[in-house]
């Protein structure tokens, strides 16, 4: 007891229960930490998986909460998402051009291969299995083109990459959903190369133009040369014609007057008495 005037204070007396309410509280943050490392929480889009005592389970863990055994047992998070990885691969074409091509992948672990990926390969097996054999697929299909069909066969080339990439990580349990062709690069002399080939086939398609347009204005002065020859050709044939049935009209015209001529020089001065029966006027008697 120590009296120094003030409030009395009992030390000896509070110093047991200041103890006791440590040790409960350093017993009571043992037990939660006890207690929370009896569950664990798989995330969404991924998947646990379960080792004990180093064991590495057979089955993955779903999503949600599950429970393990303290200190003995441990959860790893592999991600079952999509993840995409974007990678430069070097390559040689048929024709012996070199290629470098940036390809981006789309591609996810399948859930029930998320243990064995952990335990065969471990958690980097993007650098251990999936980023090689995207490189040897792409060298494996870019030999089978020439840089030309690289080119102008860019899909189908991605499209045969893609499965080639399928059936070489499908082991693993390593989906690839979708696989781009960014970019393709080749050398200076390459790139000359096809510039001026490209400059000759514009040329090229420059004069066949040209040729087809000269083709079709000569084709069509000959049309024009045709029709007017055509035309002149009937004007003469209606010209032949109207001359023709004028000098028919002519002849047939002077063929009756000479005939009628004929008969005036032939006629005698004398009119017939009677024709048909029918008795006639003399016309001397009168005149007498």
């Amino acid at each position: 007891m120590k009296n120094d005037g003030y409030q009395t204070v009992n030390v000896d007396a509070k110093s047991p229960k200041i103890k006791k309410i440590l040790i409960l509280a350093a017993c009571a943050f043992a037990l939660i930490l006890v207690l929370g490392s009896c569950f664990t929480v798989v995330p969404t889009g991924s998947s646990g998986v379960a080792m004990t005592l180093g064991k590495v389970s057979d089955k993955p863990l779903s999503e949600g909460l599950h429970f393990k055994a303290p200190l003995i047992q441990q959860v790893v998070i592999v991600s079952n998402k999509i993840q995409v990885q974007e990678v430069n691969a070097n390559s040689v074409s048929k024709d012996l051009q070199a290629v470098q091509s940036v390809i981006a992948v789309n591609f996810k672990v399948a859930n029930n291969y998320s243990c064995s990926i952990y335990q065969n390969i471990g958690p980097n097996y993007q650098e251990i299995v999936f980023l090689p054999a995207v490189q040897e697929s792409v060298k494996s299909v870019s030999a089978k083109y020439t840089a030309e069909q690289l080119i102008t066969m860019r899909p189908q080339v991605g499209e045969e990459i893609k499965q080639t990439l399928e059936e070489k990580v499908a082991e693993y349990g390593i989906i690839v959903e979708k696989f781009n062709i960014v970019d393709f690069e080749f050398s200076a002399e390459f790139n000359s190369a096809i510039e001026a080939k490209q400059v000759a086939e514009q040329n090229l398609i420059k004069t066949k133009t040209e040729q087809e347009e000269q083709l079709v204005i000569a084709k069509t002065e000959a049309e024009k040369k045709k029709l007017t020859a055509e035309a002149e050709a009937e004007a003469i044939r209606i010209k032949s014609e109207a001359q023709a049935k004028a000098n028919e009209t002519i002849n047939a015209s002077l063929s009756s007057n000479l005939i009628e001529y004929e008969k005036i020089e032939k006629w005698d001065g004398k009119l017939p008495l009677s024709t048909g029966g029918t008795a006639i006027l003399d016309v001397s008697d009168i005149t007498d």
